[in-house]
């Protein structure tokens, strides 16, 4: 099973994130990618944006996984982030957000890429799980608590 430590590092997570907006908050996340991958950030934005053109990543609940595929990477990538104050997002449920996860994939990944957005879906669709990442505030800590193993077992309440 695609586990999220299979794509996200210690490195790939941000707290306190400061954005206006659904274009700041994936301006920050391209650049943030851009350092860690290698490509460009304004071919990360350009896809992003793209992909956010065919309806939004916002999935619910303050959530959004804005998700694009790109040359020049050879594994999927991941990027969580957590906003100082929630963004519109033009999600499905019409809530703002506030808990961001980045998924690059490249080009030639079509069911990784896929099985890594339901596996992320899955786990963010948690309630007592979104609770406990809204308490952290430090990148060590959210990236433990996105890695470990049990938020599956939480109930969905």
């Amino acid at each position: 099973m695609c586990e999220l430590s299979d794509f996200l590092r210690p490195d790939s997570v941000l707290t306190a994130v400061n954005a206006s907006g659904k274009r700041q908050a994936l301006d920050v996340l391209s650049c943030f990618a851009a350092r860690q991958t290698g490509v460009d950030s304004t071919v990360i934005m350009d896809m992003l944006l793209q992909r956010e053109a065919l309806g939004s990543t916002g999935i619910g609940g303050g959530v959004a996984i804005p998700h694009a595929k790109l040359k020049g990477i050879t594994r999927l990538y991941g990027a969580a982030a957590i906003l100082e104050k929630p963004i519109d997002f033009n999600s499905m449920d019409g809530e703002p957000v506030d808990i961001l996860f980045l998924l690059l994939a490249p080009e030639d990944s079509g069911a990784d890429q896929l099985q890594a957005l339901a596996r992320i879906a899955r786990q963010f669709q948690q309630q007592e799980f979104l609770k406990r990442i809204r308490r952290v505030r430090d990148p060590s800590a959210l990236f433990i608590l996105l890695t470990e193993t049990a938020p599956l077992q939480y109930a969905s309440a």
